[in-house]
């Protein structure tokens, strides 16, 4: 079902990556432009504007689809590329969550979300980073129920339906984040042989 939904996405993109790729566009911007979008994106959080974080989540969102599907189109794909891609990913995800935790430090002074938030930071990058332990060790790792994909759009829902809506989205994110990492350390387990 996802490498359907996946697969639909990159065909939805596809005309708008082809253009981009055509006048030139260099798929590192894009990624650049997509990283400040999610920055712009925990500021409007940090200030409950959660609507205008939606939309910025959104932007970012799309050029997390481009940058990959220009760099295919012109021909420009390179080690560097995927690197700076899984890296501002990374730094996206952190910018969010610290916008988030600082509404809910500030603003609720709720001392429980703002444990939440943290609790969901600490957990999505622990999905990263079993992937890319696993993939350094030769061991393809694209399993478990919450990757990249499946939290932003969970996170982008959330944001529309304002402060109670990601109140929700956290105490689903939260446990199923640490799910997903257990899911990867028991799919590296099983292709290493261990025990």
């Amino acid at each position: 079902m996802k490498t359907v939904v996946k697969e639909r996405g990159r065909r939805a993109v596809a005309p708008v990556a082809r253009f981009l790729a055509n006048v030139g566009i260099s798929p590192n911007h894009i990624t650049v432009v997509g990283l400040l979008a999610m920055a712009a994106a925990g500021v409007f959080l940090a200030y409950g504007r959660f609507r205008l974080a939606a939309a910025a989540l959104l932007f970012g969102g799309l050029c997390d689809m481009l940058d990959g599907a220009v760099a295919r189109d012109s021909g420009r794909s390179s080690p560097f590329g995927a690197f700076l891609d899984s890296t501002a990913d990374r730094y996206a995800e952190l910018f969010f969550f610290a916008g988030l935790l600082v509404y809910f430090t500030h603003d609720e002074g709720s001392v429980l979300y703002a444990l939440l938030t943290f609790l969901a930071t600490g957990g999505s990058f622990m999905v990263s980073y079993t992937r890319a332990r696993s993939e350094g060790l030769g061991i393809e790792c694209k399993v478990g129920i919450m990757e990249r994909p499946e939290r932003m759009v969970l996170l982008l829902l959330a944001a529309i339906f304002g402060p109670w809506g990601m109140k929700i989205a956290l105490w689903i994110l939260t446990p199923l984040v640490y799910w997903t990492a257990l899911q990867r350390f028991h799919h590296v387990q099983g292709a290493t042989g261990a025990s």
